[in-house]
């Protein structure tokens, strides 16, 4: 006990003293994470509308299939992209293994299922008559999507905030295919495991609480949307 009650008192000392490399580790990690989020955003969020608000054969295969990705483990996602990005493999010549490119890479397809199905969830939860309407008074496709986005607003940033906080919270992905270099892809979660295993449990513990303070801000977030959404 007095091993863990000195160690948080030495993290939160860390924190306090605001040492350069605790934050540099943040930063790297807020960057990488966000890019993900807004680019899997961009893509997840127009696809799940559009796969809600249409039939099509294999409509329910996909869906399932959509299950199955958001439960795939990270380290197949980031084994499968290091195949894809090392030197031996069909995108090597392009030199983004261990880069923050492949790290955003690996953020972007772990949360991307995540995104499209709370979409679709979004779509599917919002009111009934929302949809008929839009159509009665004349929305074609593209219009309509736009409109079912603006009607579903709270719960699309729900879903962007909800990827955010799995990216941010990425390992195994993360260290396959970041390397944990300083300065350019050690982000948070692969700066505890290696410290902690480096004995520097203090500097594991700092960077812990940084993310539980995420844990509690995004959380508190999705809170606050949901509220707005039922007022």
């Amino acid at each position: 006990m007095d091993y863990f009650t000195h160690s948080l008192a030495g993290a939160i000392g860390l924190l306090a003293s605001f040492d350069p490399a605790i934050y540099q580790i943040v930063l790297t990690s807020i960057l990488i994470s966000l890019t993900a989020s807004i680019i899997a955003a961009l893509l997840a969020i127009p696809s799940g509308v559009a796969m809600a608000l249409n039939q099509f054969r294999g409509k329910a295969f996909a869906q399932h299939l959509l299950n199955t990705l958001m439960a795939m483990p990270t380290v197949v996602i980031g084994l499968l992209l290091y195949g894809l990005f090392s030197r031996q493999g069909p995108l090597g010549p392009l030199g983004i293994l261990y880069t923050p490119t492949a790290v955003i890479i690996a953020e972007t397809v772990l949360i991307f299922p995540i995104m499209m199905n709370l979409a679709i969830t979004a779509v599917n939860s919002a009111d009934s008559r929302l949809v008929p309407t839009l159509i009665s008074l004349g929305a074609r496709p593209i219009p309509l999507a736009i409109q079912v986005i603006r009607a579903t607003r709270y719960a699309m940033f729900a879903a962007v905030i909800t990827g955010f906080g799995r990216a941010i919270g990425e390992v195994g992905a993360a260290m396959m295919l970041g390397g944990n270099i300083a300065g350019s892809t050690r982000t948070m979660t692969t700066a505890i495991a290696l410290e902690t295993s480096k004995g520097e449990f203090q500097l594991g513990l700092a960077l812990g609480l940084i993310l539980l303070l995420f844990a509690f801000v995004l959380n508190m977030s999705l809170s606050l949307l949901n509220r707005s959404n039922y007022d």
